[in-house]
C-alpha cells in the first residue's frame, strides 16, 4: 500500500514525539527510539520535518538501492554522537530504575542495548555481540560505576561504527499487529523498572506525610508533658502510672505488704530468703521486658511487681 506524504506529515504533528509516523512508514527501530527518548529528545522530532518526503519516497520503493553486497555505510559523526548519547541515556536510566541488579551487569547491557538501537535505524545496523562486547569491557575497567557511563557509551557506540553495515534486503516485514506487540513489550521493559521505583518513592513519601500529624501532635504536647515530670520531680504529682498500678502494695500493715509479696514470688508465707532469691531471679528471667516485647506492658508491671516484693522480703538490693 503507497504511503501519502500528507499522512506521514498528519502524525509527524500530532504524535511525533511517540513515532507515529515512523511506525507509518516501517521504520520501527527509528520508531522505538523516539518512543524511549521522547523524540530524540525533541529535537530529533523536529528535524524529521526535513527528512519526511526521501522517507515516504523510500517506503514506496521510489530510489531504493539494490544489493550492496558487502559495502560498508560511510562514517555518521550525527550517528555517533546520537550513540554516544543514547547509551549514556540508557546506562543512568539502568542505574535509576535497577539499582538491585549488580552495576556490571545492568550498565553495560542498558549502554549496549542504547547503542544498537541507534545503530539499527533507517537502512544500517551494527553487530551486536561486538557492540555488548565492548560495553562489558569498558565497565570492567571503571568498576562499573555510575560516572563511567559516558565512557562506557563511547566504546560501544565506536565498536558500533566499527561493525557497521547494511540491513539486507528483501527482509519480508511483519505485520501492523505483530509490530506494535513488539514495540509495546520494548517499552514495557524499559518503564518497568523506572514506573516501580517511582512508586516505591512514592509510597515513601506518602508514608512521612501521614507520620507528620502524629509528630505535630507529640510536639504540641511536649511542653504539658514536661510540666507533669517537673511536678512529679518536686513532689507535686504522683509517680508514673506504670508504678501506680504495677503493684498492689497499698496496704500500709507491713504483714499485708509481706504476704502481697510471697504471693508475687509465688511462694508460702515465711518461706527462707535462699527460696525468695532463687524465685525472684527465675521469674525475673521470666518476665523481664527485653524477652517479651509482644506484651510490653504487661510485663513492665509484672517486672516492677517482683523487684518492689523482692525489695519488702529481702530488703534493698545493692
Amino acid at each position: 500500500m503507497a504511503k501519502r506524504l500528507l499522512v506521514a506529515y498528519g502524525l509527524w504533528a500530532l504524535g511525533g514525539p511517540l513515532g507515529l509516523h515512523h511506525i507509518y512508514l516501517g521504520r520501527d527501530s527509528h520508531a522505538l527510539l523516539w518512543m524511549l527518548t521522547l523524540g530524540g529528545f525533541g529535537a530529533g522530532w523536529l528535524w524529521d520535518f526535513w527528512h519526511l518526503p526521501g522517507w515516504v519516497a523510500t517506503a514506496n520503493g521510489a530510489g531504493v538501492p539494490g544489493d550492496r553486497g558487502g559495502t560498508v555505510p560511510g562514517l555518521s559523526p550525527l550517528r555517533l554522537v546520537g550513540q554516544v548519547m543514547v547509551g549514556t541515556y540508557f546506562g543512568l536510566v539502568a542505574a535509576l530504575g535497577l539499582p538491585w541488579v549488580p552495576a556490571l551487569l545492568a550498565q553495560p547491557l542498558a549502554v549496549g542495548l542504547g547503542v544498537q538501537l541507534v545503530s539499527s535505524v533507517g537502512d544500517q545496523t551494527a553487530e551486536a555481540p561486538g557492540v555488548l562486547a565492548a560495553a562489558f569491557l569498558a565497565s570492567l575497567l571503571f568498576q562499573g560505576r555510575v560516572l563511567a557511563v559516558l565512557p562506557v557509551s563511547v566504546a560501544a557506540s565506536v565498536a558500533a561504527q566499527r561493525h557497521r553495515r547494511y540491513k539486507p534486503r528483501g527482509t519480508p516485514r511483519p505485520r501492523l499487529a505483530a509490530r506494535l506487540y513488539h514495540l509495546g513489550l520494548a517499552c514495557l521493559a524499559f518503564a518497568a523498572p523506572l514506573a516501580c521505583r517511582g512508586l516505591c518513592g512514592a509510597a515513601g513519601v506518602l508514608g512521612t506525610l501521614l507520620a507528620l500529624p502524629r509528630a505535630a501532635t507529640e510536639l504540641l504536647l511536649l511542653p504539658l508533658r514536661a510540666g507533669r515530670l517537673l511536678a512529679e520531680i518536686l513532689g507535686f504529682a504522683g509517680g508514673s502510672p506504670v508504678r501506680e498500678r504495677g503493684t498492689g502494695f497499698q496496704p500500709s500493715s507491713r504483714s499485708q505488704r509481706q504476704q502481697r509479696a510471697y504471693e508475687v514470688l509465688g511462694l508460702p508465707a515465711g518461706s527462707s530468703a535462699e527460696d525468695v532469691h532463687r524465685s525472684y531471679r527465675e521469674l525475673v528471667k521470666v518476665w523481664h521486658p527485653d524477652h517479651n516485647r509482644h506484651r510490653a506492658q504487661e510485663a513492665e508491671r509484672r517486672f516492677i511487681e517482683l523487684q518492689e516484693a523482692y525489695e519488702e522480703l529481702a530488703g534493698p538490693r545493692r
